[in-house]
């Protein structure tokens, strides 16, 4: 009778120490579970990197042209040259809309002339027809020259407006102060309405426009720090923010200089402007990592939402 006892005990005490080692491994299961979703968040990238090209802010870079056809008669600014706004910087040949101005305003002068002439004509004609003495036929006769010439006057003197306009427009100013890049045209070169003449820019005014692949885009926030460099310019590093992030993602212009990324996915075109003064040329491609400051920001702003 003791000994099925002893078994009896035995019996249970096996089964209570299966069911305290399937109890640890439940834990141990749990914890590695939870390990693995902490190693997971910390997984999140430290500084997403992506690569662009130093740009312009939009109106520092633009492309001068004129508004009338005509022959260059000076070019008055050279590559890189610095040249201030409001700058006279090329002339198109104006002697015929010289000539047509000097012939509109000698007729506004002769306008000017038969007015006066023909006011004294009307005035007298006037008084002779109420003395009874003059015709009515010859007072309208007075007033309807006065009427011709006031309208010769006025059709003159658009011409003048007209003929100023077209020779403000033979000499080009510079609508912002800046470098020139290129210069498109020569003197004694005939060009079209509308063709350009130089490309300058305010290289005080750049940034850096990055594509940051899409699947990154909610790791990017205003005002993260961004370190920039560039080939060409080994151990250097120049300072950064994001400034602004648009609202729509596009096809990738440039091609990765990291093979396993791939070249057909759409990407965000990050502004990011410059900290400091950089040797940066306009249009140079550079490489951006995008520091886990907002990122860690943002993670912290999520788990008090959730609380």
């Amino acid at each position: 009778m003791q000994t099925l006892q002893r078994i009896a005990l035995l019996v249970v005490a096996v089964f209570l120490l299966m069911a305290l080692v399937v109890q640890a491994r439940k834990l141990e299961s749990r914890g590695a579970s939870n390990r693995g979703i902490v190693g997971e968040a910390k997984s999140t990238p430290a500084e997403i990197r992506a690569e662009g090209w130093v740009v312009a802010y939009p109106g520092a870079d633009l492309t001068v042209g004129t508004d009338v056809a005509g022959t260059v008669v000076e070019m008055l600014v050279k590559e890189k040259d610095h040249v201030r706004k409001g700058q006279l910087i090329a002339e198109l040949r104006s002697d015929d809309t010289r000539a047509a101005l000097d012939e509109a305003r000698a007729t506004v002068a002769q306008a000017d002339a038969d007015i006066q002439l023909f006011d004294t004509e009307v005035h007298r004609a006037q008084m002779l027809f109420d003395e009874k003495v003059g015709t009515k036929q010859a007072l309208d006769h007075a007033t309807r020259d006065r009427d011709a010439a006031k309208a010769r006057r006025e059709t003159a003197s658009a011409t003048v407006r007209r003929l100023d306009a077209t020779l403000d427009k033979t000499r080009i100013y510079a609508p912002i102060s800046g470098v020139v890049l290129s210069r498109l045209v020569q003197p004694g070169e005939t060009v079209k309405e509308n063709s350009a003449l130089i490309r300058m820019a305010d290289l005080n005014r750049t940034r850096v426009e990055a594509e940051v692949d899409e699947f990154d885009t909610g790791h990017i926030h205003i005002g993260d720090s961004v370190k920039i460099r560039a080939e060409g310019y080994e151990g250097q590093e120049w300072r950064g923010r994001v400034e602004e992030i648009p609202d729509s993602v596009v096809g990738r212009q440039l091609k990765p200089q990291d093979p396993t990324k791939p070249i057909d996915t759409r990407v965000l075109l990050v502004k990011v402007a410059f900290a400091q003064r950089t040797p940066l040329k306009l249009g140079q491609k550079v490489e951006v990592g995008i520091g886990s400051e907002a990122i860690g920001h943002g993670q912290n702003s999520a788990m008090e939402a959730t609380r």
